[in-house]
């Protein structure tokens, strides 16, 4: 542990702004994730504090060009009346230049939804809306060890710690997904072990093969953090290894719901 650190995770509060932004460039990071840069004058106040963050990001109707965006009244968020409520999902501020007001999120492409078959198409000259992020967790980099795990959806957030971790930090990173060409290189300065299991070779893709390969994993000793995310039911089960099984305090783990079989928009914290 560093010395002198401070291990507590502080929490910032964001002014609540909604966004009208246009694609600037179209990415394939593989061929199962898509980056797409934003940009917009709206942008220039934009803050994302922490790796942990989400906006909400706003899709146009079939037919239109433009998303309906809300504005913030008195009593809350308030819809135009006579327009249907945009299609909305939560994600990761992947980049974010202030001096060129890019901003840039991450798709992964899948079989089903609407966020993917907007992202398997975008083009630059498009047009998206983004709210929040309402709020960030600032997770302290002083911890003795960094144990970041989850699938496709969690590959995001996941490289934008690994790039913000000073140099040295000890860092172990396990991630399932579907197979090898989901696999992008990570950048950081940080010690790092990395840990890559594929569902379509002996692995059956549900809790049981992420928590085998965190089973696996080295956890060094000292006081380390655990930050989780991808599909509910797997996450969760990862948790409850960690906790009862390794003896990982719950304060020292983040774990999120990104996703759940069967089920549309979902995004939430799991605890107790």
């Amino acid at each position: 542990m560093q010395e002198n650190a401070s291990l507590d995770v502080i929490r910032i509060r964001h002014p609540l702004k909604f966004r009208l932004v246009q694609v600037a460039r179209v990415h394939a990071v593989t061929p199962s994730l898509v980056r797409v840069t934003l940009t917009g004058d709206d942008l220039h106040d934009f803050e994302s504090a922490s790796f942990d963050d989400h906006v909400k990001v706003f899709f146009p109707e079939p037919g239109a060009t433009k998303p309906t965006l809300p504005t913030l009244g008195p009593e809350g968020i308030v819809w135009p009346e006579g327009l249907p409520k945009p299609v909305a999902r939560d994600y990761t501020p992947r980049r974010f230049d202030r001096a060129a007001r890019e901003l840039d999120i991450e798709f992964v492409l899948h079989d089903a939804g609407p966020a993917s078959a907007w992202a398997a198409q975008a083009k630059a000259g498009q047009y998206l809306g983004i709210g929040g992020p309402r709020g960030s967790m600032v997770i302290p980099a002083g911890f003795d060890w960094h144990l970041l795990v989850g699938d496709e959806t969690a590959l995001p957030a996941i490289a934008r710690r690994l790039e913000e971790l000073p140099q040295g930090v000890r860092a172990a990173v396990v991630l399932e997904v579907g197979d090898p060409s989901a696999r992008i290189e990570f950048r950081t300065a940080a010690s790092l072990y990395t840990v890559w299991r594929y569902r379509d070779e002996a692995w059956r893709g549900d809790a049981c093969g992420l928590v085998e390969a965190v089973r696996e994993t080295y956890l060094p000793p000292g006081t380390g953090f655990v930050w989780a995310a991808g599909e509910s039911s797997a996450i969760r089960a990862v948790r409850e290894y960690l906790c009862n099984e390794r003896g990982v305090d719950k304060k020292c783990i983040r774990a999120s719901s990104y996703w759940r079989r069967g089920v549309q928009a979902v995004h939430e914290s799991i605890d107790d």
